[in-house]
């Protein structure tokens, strides 16, 4: 690393890295800068000139600050450090005059705009800026661009920015957002009018500094100071996003991301973002019990007697879905366990080994996909599997990193070196690699979940090892690592688990079809696949509704907060089991959230350690040869991959339009 360079701001003098552009400076010495087109997470484009500082003893003029860096700076004449000052009345001047042109074409729309009180320009035009303007002449105006239904245009009030169209290019990898025309006629665009084929596109609504770019779910519903804010965790995949969700009332409003460097930096996928409207939707608010072939609503004590007299001296299995937190996991593990019955997660056929923390959630961070020079995707598709962490490939790929792919063909967003599809390809390429530097090897669930899923493990960690790097098993189900951390899992998977079962109890598991034969308890949030199937139906809460913890694809634990309460009758899911184990007779041994939490990190001790990565002890498979065929997808339709996702109308129109994308022919076609 170079040596650090002297420089004064404001009378305050400071040490910073010659590298460093002067508005990263000014935030070592604590210093707020104005800006609108600068973004710490995007390229440098310096067209706002919102961020003008005054160099001492450079031109007569200010300069852009996030366009200069610290090594661009003269010393002074017998050599003291660059003086820079952010606060002269060269600067508020020029400022000022910025912000006057600016606001000459903005319209005057803030009593109906979306943006209204989370606005840059608002607060930057109230800390910067003049109360007068000298303009008379006639606003232009610009037409609004159809972006499809998530993202609102109003390109009236476009400041041209271009953070969307860095975003679009650089990070989301889709190159159909860019800038026509020159002057007052300069216009922010798609190609053709395109739309933006991107499950990620969400983003640059918080990127845009005006109302330029709105939420379209979200317009004209609230105002950000009538709404409660909850920092939670995402559960539409398994990276474990960290997410804010605005309630009004006991209504979710919207989701907006969090930033956490380590696993979704600032960005979240599409389906985290509008999901929302499917919490609403067919949820299940009251207990059901099945007379006379109809499922016809019952008391809280009435099922939960029902599904004791159902349990009692009969063989018990427990299957726990995707989205299950882990407490309950647990819970439900000791009471199906106490009844004498087995537990099973893995209801995808997923053949990862219980008990070896290395091959069912690897060795590597998120975040050492940013430091990688090679990067092996094995089986997975992580554009459709979790969008965020293929924007950060993307962005390794952009870095020189090369990135192999072993599985099916599929449109990632960079290039990729192809060694075939089949699992050939992967035994070829764990005898034939070579150490390299900074190497990761990402296993999906497409990989996995055959029968010889526990081979095709081996052969990925025997290539994990000849690599010398380091490797991370992509989960398509956000409680997955979770319940497998709490034991939840039967030697022989999901078949032995129901083999012989007088009885299921199904703890949200919507995946997989249950054989007919079996009674069937769903306990959950949605009627979806599993409550149709049931026999009696709990009412559960959802992932916003309840306190909890998730485990994320790098085996990263994180809590879920409560941010609304559950509908009608519906409870928290540990509470349900607590409940119908005392109704069983053999009450389960904690009566808190609290006490069940102490329980579970005795059982699980890393579990204690929240929103940190444990380290995982290497324990290869013995070698075993897979067997033959490609490898496929685990999952087919990106936008309706949970209840949830399946109760959302928004999901389904994206989902729809998805396909027809797919089945659009080209011209050359």
């Amino acid at each position: 690393m170079s040596e650090l360079r002297k420089i004064i701001i404001d009378d305050r003098e400071i040490e910073v890295p010659p590298a460093m552009t002067l508005i990263q400076a000014c935030e070592e010495a604590g210093i707020e800068i104005p800006r609108f087109c600068y973004h710490e997470r995007l390229s440098i484009a310096g067209n706002c000139r919102m961020c003008l500082v005054e160099v001492v003893g450079g031109p007569p003029k200010p300069a852009a600050s996030c366009a200069m860096q610290v090594k661009d700076l003269r010393p002074g004449p017998e050599g003291q450090p660059p003086v820079i000052r952010t606060n002269s009345p060269m600067v508020k001047k020029a400022r000022e005059g910025v912000m006057e042109f600016l606001l000459i074409n903005h319209p005057l729309d803030c009593p109906i705009c979306d943006q209204g009180g989370e606005c840059d320009l608002q607060d930057q035009a109230m800390a910067y800026g003049v109360d007068f303007s000298r303009f008379r002449e006639p606003k232009r105006a610009a037409e609004d661009l159809q972006l499809g239904p998530l993202v609102e245009t109003h390109m009236t009030r476009c400041i041209s920015c271009t953070r969307c169209v860095r975003f679009t290019t650089e990070v989301a990898g889709v190159s159909v957002m860019g800038q026509t025309g020159r002057g007052e006629d300069a216009e922010i665009t798609t190609y053709l009018g395109s739309l933006i084929e991107s499950n990620l596109q969400g983003n640059i609504i918080d990127l845009c500094p005006v109302g330029a770019l709105v939420s379209k779910p979200y317009a004209f519903t609230a105002r950000p100071w009538e709404l409660t804010k909850t920092e939670t965790i995402d559960v539409m995949d398994a990276l474990g996003s960290s997410i804010r969700v605005d309630t009004k009332g006991r209504e979710v409003m919207r989701m907006l991301p969090r930033n956490h460097d380590g696993v979704n930096e600032e960005w979240i996928a599409d389906k985290t973002r509008f999901v929302w409207d499917g919490l609403r939707r067919q949820r299940l608010d009251r207990p059901y019990i099945r007379r006379d072939g109809k499922l016809k609503p019952a008391t809280w004590p009435e099922a939960l007697q029902a599904v004791a007299e159902a349990m009692k001296g009969k063989t018990v299995a427990g299957l726990v879905g995707d989205l299950a937190p882990v407490e309950a996991a647990f819970a439900l593990k000791l009471m199906i366990e106490g009844q004498g019955g087995r537990v099973e997660c893995r209801v995808d056929g997923a053949q990862l080994p219980a008990g070896n923390r290395s091959a069912y959630v690897g060795t590597a961070a998120i975040e050492d996909i940013d430091h990688a020079r090679t990067v092996w995707l094995i089986g997975t598709n992580p554009r459709d599997e979790a969008p965020v962490l293929n924007a950060r490939i993307r962005k390794a790929w952009l870095m020189g990193a090369d990135v192999h792919r072993i599985g099916p063909v599929a449109d990632l967003t960079y290039d990729v070196i192809e060694h075939g599809a089949d699992r050939a390809a992967l035994v070829k390429a764990a005898k034939d690699a070579e150490k390299t530097d900074e190497a990761l090897v990402i296993v999906g669930q497409g990989a996995l979940t055959g029968a010889d899923g526990a081979a095709v493990l081996s052969q990925a960690m025997a290539l994990t090892e000849k690599l010398g790097g380091r490797m991370l098993v992509l989960h398509t189900a956000a409680g997955r690592v979770g319940a497998m951390d709490a034991g939840c899992t039967t030697e022989g998977g999901m078949a032995v688990a129901l083999d012989g079962a007088e009885v299921v109890y199904n703890l949200g598991m919507d995946e997989a079809e249950i054989p007919a034969g079996p009674f069937v308890i769903y306990q959950g949030s949605h009627g979806d696949r599993g409550a149709h199937r049931a026999d009696i139906i709990l009412p559960a809460a959802c992932y916003t509704e309840e306190n909890a913890i998730f485990v994320n694809t790098e085996g990263r634990p994180q809590l879920a907060l409560r941010a609304n309460a559950p509908p009608g009758e519906a409870k928290e899911n540990w509470a349900i089991l607590r409940a119908l184990s005392a109704e069983l007779g053999t009450a389960l041994p904690f009566d808190s959230l609290p006490e069940l939490r102490r329980k579970l990190v005795e059982a699980v001790p890393h579990l204690d350690a929240i929103d940190e990565v444990p380290e995982n002890d290497w324990q290869p498979l013995g070698p075993a040869e897979p067997g033959k065929g490609d490898f496929g997808h685990a999952i087919t339709d990106h936008y309706l991959t949970n209840p949830i996702a399946r109760a959302s109308t928004l999901m389904a129109e994206l989902s729809a339009m998805a396909k027809a994308r797919g089945n659009t022919r080209m011209a050359a076609e």
